[in-house]
């Protein structure tokens, strides 16, 4: 039996989520005590308690712990059963992080798997549908990774309700991933997603960052979109031959279209001014694909905490090194080899 102090690093949900994705991965039982500590709120709040009722559903867990609150589970997982499955937050949790938690297990089974997910699908802090879509699955594609994703409704904080779908395809073994170096910029572009608010709000967002990065109508991408509830989001994607990057800030009460896009522009501005490849939010999410798979490396920017943690949690499941080591001012890089 494992035992996972929540405590650590960051002492948010990723502890919890990497800590079930690696106990089904590898067959092995797990206790995860001191959950989100480090929150204000400690224990699992709906989305995380999802989460936990998803991977026992997907391969059959006997769980102690499974309520509100709880800040303490222990997970015993049985073998993942690949098919179709519904998960629903039944709030504007993050789909995306449910889906984060089980796509792995699921992958690593010999049978095609498909997700109904119910809930948030564009929140702060977490990826979007778009994040994922747009960032995340093209660098799982050069692992040999084969999935699909399909939206079927907006779901803004709040008020939640959104809905999509996700075919994964499973594979023998995770490839190698290398990727040290972007290459030429492409394209720098915006898309501007709003829900029932005024128009004036996404316009002014978009011209904002026309007005920084000299973008062209072209490369501006306004959508208004139907949603239960109100909610905007702000995209910002540059586009290199190695890699794609997305920067997304999402629109508050109280807060202009202006320093909405500021926030944005400020966080590409980092980004394009280095010569990192992997985005700082990507590259935690990233890691355990690797680890799980043959290894690699890439470059990203000043590790987040939420990087570090997850090396952390991994280390305590698998024997592999992962190493981050400062290249220059701006470049770190994060090699796993087992």
């Amino acid at each position: 039996m494992k035992i996972i102090d929540g405590s650590q690093g960051e002492g948010g949900g990723q502890v919890f989520r990497t800590s079930l994705t690696l106990s089904m991965c590898l067959g092995e039982p797990v206790t995860i005590k001191n959950i989100r500590s480090g929150r204000k709120k400690p224990g699992l709040l709906r989305q995380h308690l999802t989460c936990l009722k998803a991977a026992q559903e997907i391969c059959d867990a006997k769980v102690e712990g499974a309520v509100l609150g709880s800040q303490s589970v222990v997970f015993t997982p049985g073998k993942v059963r690949p098919g179709k499955y519904h998960i629903a937050v039944g709030s504007a949790g993050s789909t995306t992080l449910v889906f984060q938690t089980v796509y792995l297990p699921l992958l690593l089974t010999g049978g095609d798997s498909e997700l109904l997910l119910e809930g948030g699908t564009h929140n702060g802090m977490a990826p979007s549908f778009d994040f994922i879509q747009n960032s995340f699955f093209p660098e799982l594609s050069k692992m040999g990774v084969c999935m699909e994703a399909i939206l079927d409704r907006y779901g803004f904080y709040p008020a939640g309700g959104g809905a999509w779908k996700a075919r994964i395809t499973p594979v023998g073994r995770i490839a190698k991933y290398k990727n040290e170096v972007r290459g030429d910029l492409l394209s720098v572009s915006a898309v501007a997603t709003s829900a029932q608010i005024p128009q004036h709000v996404v316009d002014r967002e978009l011209r904002s960052v026309a007005n920084r990065f000299s973008l062209q109508t072209e490369s501006l991408h306004k959508r208004l979109v139907k949603s239960v509830g109100p909610g905007n989001i702000l995209s910002l994607r540059a586009e290199y031959e190695n890699m794609t990057e997305v920067v997304e800030v999402i629109g508050e009460r109280g807060v202009s279209a202006e320093k909405v896009a500021d926030k944005a522009i400020s966080e590409m501005d980092r980004y394009l001014n280095s010569n990192a490849v992997v985005g700082e939010h990507l590259a935690d999410q990233l890691l355990l694909p690797i680890v799980l798979g043959g290894g690699g490396s890439f470059t990203t920017l000043e590790p987040s905490l939420h990087l570090k943690t997850n090396a952390s949690v991994i280390q305590a499941f698998i024997r592999c090194q992962i190493s981050i080591t400062k290249r220059d001012e701006k470049i770190w890089q994060v090699s796993v080899s087992h």
